[in-house]
C-alpha cells in the first residue's frame, strides 16, 4: 500500500489538448452550474435543498477523465459535480432542480435523486454511504457479464464511517470486482471536523481490506487523475477494487442555508481559496503553453452559454401532469 503524491507538471506534459480542455471546461461547468443554483436560490427560486460541490471540481473530473462512457459512477447528497464530470446534460440537470416534467427524472427526484443512467451516472444519493453498494453491484455485474467496465464510488469523510462503505469494500475485496472507491475528504461531516470522528487516515483502511489505497491531493486535478488511471487501468484488468482518499475542500457551508463560519475560521478557508484547481490548472497549462489565455477564454464563454441555456430550458419546461404522482413508481 502507498501514498503517491505525482509530479503534475510532469504529468499534465503527457496529455493532449484535447484531455486538457475536457478537464478545463468541465470543471468551469461544474462551478458554473453551481454558483448559477446558488445565485437563483438566493433570488428565491424554489429549488428546495442543494449541497454545491464548489472547490472540489478536481475530484470529480479527475476520476471521470480515466473513465469510459460505459462506465459507473455512483454519487452522494452533493452530487452535481459528479453528474456534470460523467457527462450528464445540465440542462435536464436545471429543470430536475425545478421540478419541471423535462428534468432527468421527470421533476420528481429534486437535487439528490438526479441520474443518467445512459451515461453511467447511477443516481445522486441523499442517503450517506448508500452508493456504495450500488457501485459493487454494477461492477459484479460486469464481471459476471465478461465485460471490462469498471464502476467507481464517490463517497464523503463522514461517509468513511458508515458501515455500508465499510460492508461494500469488504465485499468488493471479497468478490474481486471492478470498483474503485473515492473518498472526497473535504474535511467536515457536515460541521463535524474530520478529526473529531475519524480515527487514523481514511486511505488507510484499505490495508484492512487487502486492498491498496492513496492519499491524493484533490486540490489538483492531475494528482486525482493519475491515480484514477492507474486504479482503473488495475481494476479492468481484473485486478480488483482500490481506494482512494482525496484532500480537498468545500467553499460553501454543507448544503444552503449552512454558515460554515460557525465552525470553521476565515483563515482556513482562505488557505483553500489559495490552492483552487481552477486556478492551479489555469496557471500550469498556461505557463507550459499547452492552452492559451484565449482557448481557456472561449472555454469560459461557451460555459456561460450553456448555464444560460439550461435555466431557459428549465424555465420554458412543462411542470409534471398531476396523473404522472402514480406513474414510474414500484407501488
Amino acid at each position: 500500500m502507498t501514498t503517491v503524491q505525482p509530479e503534475a507538471v510532469t504529468l499534465a506534459a503527457t496529455l493532449s489538448r484535447e484531455t486538457l480542455r475536457f478537464m478545463y471546461e468541465r470543471m468551469a461547468l461544474i462551478r458554473a452550474f453551481e454558483e448559477r443554483v446558488k445565485a437563483l436560490m438566493e433570488a428565491g427560486t424554489p429549488f428546495g435543498v442543494a449541497h454545491f460541490y464548489v472547490g472540489e471540481e478536481a475530484v470529480a473530473v479527475g476520476v471521470c477523465a480515466a473513465l469510459r462512457p460505459d462506465d459507473w459512477i455512483a454519487s452522494t447528497h452533493r452530487g452535481h459535480g459528479h453528474c456534470i464530470a460523467k457527462g450528464v446534460d445540465v440542462r435536464p440537470m436545471m429543470a430536475e432542480l425545478y421540478g419541471k416534467a423535462t428534468g432527468t427524472n421527470r421533476g420528481k427526484g429534486g437535487s439528490m435523486h438526479i441520474t443518467d443512467v445512459r451515461v453511467g451516472m447511477l443516481g445522486v444519493n441523499p442517503i450517506v454511504g448508500a452508493g456504495a453498494p450500488h457501485a459493487v453491484g454494477a461492477a459484479l455485474s460486469a464481471k459476471r457479464r465478461g465485460t471490462d467496465q469498471v464502476a467507481v464510488s464517490f463517497f464523503g469523510d463522514g461517509a468513511a464511517n458508515i458501515g455500508a462503505v465499510h460492508e461494500s469494500m469488504n465485499l468488493a475485496a471479497v468478490w474481486n470486482v471492478p470498483c474503485i472507491f473515492v473518498c472526497e475528504n473535504n474535511g467536515y461531516a457536515q460541521s463535524t471536523p474530520t478529526e473529531y470522528s475519524t480515527a487514523g487516515e481514511i486511505w488507510r483502511r484499505a490495508a484492512g481490506y487487502g486492498l491498496p489505497g492513496e492519499l491524493v491531493d484533490g486540490q489538483d486535478v492531475f494528482a486525482v487523475y493519475d491515480a484514477a488511471v492507474r486504479a482503473v487501468d488495475r481494476a479492468r484488468s481484473g485486478g480488483g477494487p482500490m481506494l482512494i482518499e482525496a484532500r480537498t475542500y468545500r467553499y460553501y457551508g454543507h448544503s444552503y442555508g449552512d454558515d460554515p463560519h460557525r465552525y470553521r475560521l476565515e483563515e482556513e478557508e482562505r488557505d483553500a481559496l489559495s490552492r483552487d484547481c481552477l486556478a492551479r490548472f489555469r496557471a500550469q497549462v498556461v505557463g507550459s503553453g499547452q492552452l492559451s489565455e484565449e482557448t481557456l477564454a472561449e472555454i469560459d464563454a461557451r460555459v456561460a452559454a450553456g448555464i444560460d441555456e439550461a435555466v431557459a430550458f428549465a424555465e420554458a419546461g412543462a411542470m409534471p401532469a398531476p396523473e404522472e404522482v402514480a406513474t414510474q413508481v414500484f407501488a
